[in-house]
């Protein structure tokens, strides 16, 4: 009798997790279903909504087109691994105080494709903001506030002030 189960280590947030999976697993249901990190959300499971965006070796990743096979050993980051401890990371602090997110079901996977963003490129502009959020889908925002959010952030990364606008917190 074969097992239906592999054995892997995973390097999630920093720490490895050996894990016990079905090798038919996406690294989506793993990280969801085996290691109990919720914020990586199921979308359309498609590849095509962003919903469940993490970053692998620093660059953004929908999760559920990745097997987790494919992936064991390999970093990986997810919106629980965004803040610093206790800290929130200040895309995490801005999509809440600016309303970017609103069901919030989409905010991980539009916060860690613009936290890449952000490591790369401290002085964004909107035109490489919307770029490099372009695998999101948000049905709620009409995504200006997650673009002020992200603007807002990487000033705050940059050490600038950074705060937001009577107009980005209330509208015109």
């Amino acid at each position: 009798m074969t097992s239906s189960k592999v054995l892997g280590t995973f390097v999630v947030n920093g720490e490895p997790h050996e894990v016990a999976y079905a090798p038919h697993k996406t690294l989506l249901e793993v990280l969801r279903e085996d290691l109990g990190l919720t914020g990586t959300k199921h979308g359309c499971e498609l590849g095509e909504c962003g919903a469940c965006t993490v970053l692998l070796d620093g660059t953004p990743v929908v999760s559920c087109l990745v097997l987790a096979q494919e992936v064991e050993g390999r970093a990986i980051r997810t919106i629980e691994g965004l803040a610093d401890g206790p800290d929130l990371h200040p895309l995490q602090d801005l999509f809440a105080e600016l309303g970017a997110s609103q069901c919030g079901y989409c905010s991980a996977g539009f916060m860690l494709a613009a936290s890449e963003l952000l490591e790369r490129n401290p002085d964004p502009t909107r035109d490489e903001i919307r770029a490099a959020v372009a695998g999101n889908i948000c049905r709620c925002t009409g995504y200006i506030k997650i673009f002020e959010a992200i603007e807002l952030a990487a000033a705050r990364l940059r050490g600038e002030q950074g705060q937001p606008t009577r107009e980005m917190l209330y509208g015109s």
